[in-house]
């Protein structure tokens, strides 16, 4: 069995509803995985667009999940560290926690969603950017999960 990832709000490769954008509410959607790698200790999320026009664009980093979660609810709040101890990091727009696709309008953009599982808690604080949670998962990484939604404006 492969470790996968999708969201129970939206088919993979569809559209992603505007409650989770900024035209709605801009909450983050429900998350669900199966069959984690074995030894697996926490997950990391990253949630970016590579179809932006100034290349790509981060929308949610969120890691130190633990280890037996099975997905993340929709509308996680937008604190660094959550009760269950997960910790998020800055997004693109400056902001800690998840912000929604906001295309400008035209053509359909791509929003992908990877999960990672890892073997080992990382050691570090909250407010990491993408860049800065790739480099502290290297060499702990496990397997990986995506898929994608789509938005256009």
């Amino acid at each position: 069995m492969s470790f996968t990832l999708r969201s129970t709000a939206f088919e993979p490769g569809g559209k992603i509803p505007s409650v989770f954008t900024c035209e709605g509410t801009d909450i983050s959607p429900p998350l669900v995985w199966d069959h984690a790698p074995e030894g697996t200790k926490v997950f990391a999320l990253i949630c970016d667009d590579p179809d932006a026009p100034v290349g790509t664009w981060v929308h949610w980093v969120i890691y130190n999940i633990p280890g037996e979660a099975k997905g993340i609810g929709e509308k996680v709040d937008l604190s660094e560290k959550l009760k269950d101890g997960t910790l998020q990091g800055k997004n693109d727009f400056g902001r800690i926690g998840y912000g929604g696709p906001c295309p400008p309008r035209g053509k359909p953009h791509r929003y992908f969603f990877k999960l990672y599982a890892l073997d080992k808690s990382l050691p570090v604080s909250g407010g990491l950017r993408k860049k800065e949670l790739l480099a502290a998962m290297e060499k702990h990484i496990l397997g990986e999960a995506e898929f994608y939604g789509i938005y256009e404006r």
